[in-house]
């Protein structure tokens, strides 16, 4: 049984989805994966069910019924892990733009000390491959955004490469996280500090997709925005006890 589970989420990833497994696989550690397929039309979620007889001991898979955003995939796949009490649950693409060979820093961020390891861009400058400039500064300045209206010192707030300690998940009541995009990358972070949990940024080289299609829309980017206002407020009026 391994103590660290990769979750991730996917609509329409068959061009990526088992090259993908099979290098987390052939990493040392011994990582499993839980991926949370939304009803893909393209038949990614059929890819990995062949898969898993090829991998039964490491190798999960979660349909649910379609396309319910990131947020609602990920809090599944929290709930799905806790369960099963993996010790270090992450979060990661599966379209390569987070490196594989990156999960044993986080982990190991993790393992000394850290609750929450995050893979950031912008922790060393600005470490991103493939993007236009217009998609580089748009992430940048939302990460600066989120830093001045919420106080919290996280450099790549919208990072969604994380290794989270199985505690913090726990204590983080998953029912009351509101966001699904990458709201709610910033809204995970946000909370996991307010709780007093340790959160540390790791450097990595974020590289975009070279197959598939991004999930990027301007009303991910409008809950983004606004959400980070709403969810300042509204801590104003929350109790955070551990």
């Amino acid at each position: 049984m391994s103590d660290s589970i990769v979750i991730i989420p996917t609509y329409n990833e068959r061009e990526n989805i088992e090259r993908i497994i099979r290098k987390v696989f052939s990493l040392a550690e011994g990582f499993h994966i839980l991926v949370v397929d939304d009803g893909s039309p393209d038949g990614t979620g059929a890819i990995v069910g062949h898969l898993r007889n090829e991998f039964p001991d490491r190798l999960f898979l979660e349909e649910r019924a379609g396309k319910s955003g990131l947020g609602t995939a990920y809090i599944h796949g929290f709930r799905w892990c806790i369960a099963r009490a993996y010790a270090y649950i992450f979060e990661m693409d599966a379209d390569f733009s987070h490196n594989p060979d990156d999960l044993p820093r986080l982990r190991e961020a993790c393992i000394s000390g850290a609750d929450v390891a995050i893979g950031s861009r912008y922790i060393k400058g600005v470490n991103v491959v493939n993007w236009p400039m217009s998609r580089v500064l748009m992430s940048y300045f939302a990460s600066w955004y989120v830093r001045l209206i919420t106080g919290i010192a996280i450099r790549d707030a919208t990072a969604g490469f994380v290794c989270y300690r199985r505690e913090v998940l726990e204590t983080i009541p998953l029912d009351r996280i509101r966001f699904v995009g990458y709201a709610f990358q910033i809204e995970m972070k946000f909370t996991a500090i307010k709780y007093g949990f340790r959160v540390e940024e790791i450097p990595i080289i974020f590289t975009d997709r070279t197959e598939g299609v991004s999930k990027m829309s301007t009303r991910i980017f409008r809950e983004a925005f606004f959400g980070v206002i709403e969810m300042k407020v509204a801590s104003w009026f929350r109790k955070y006890e551990r």
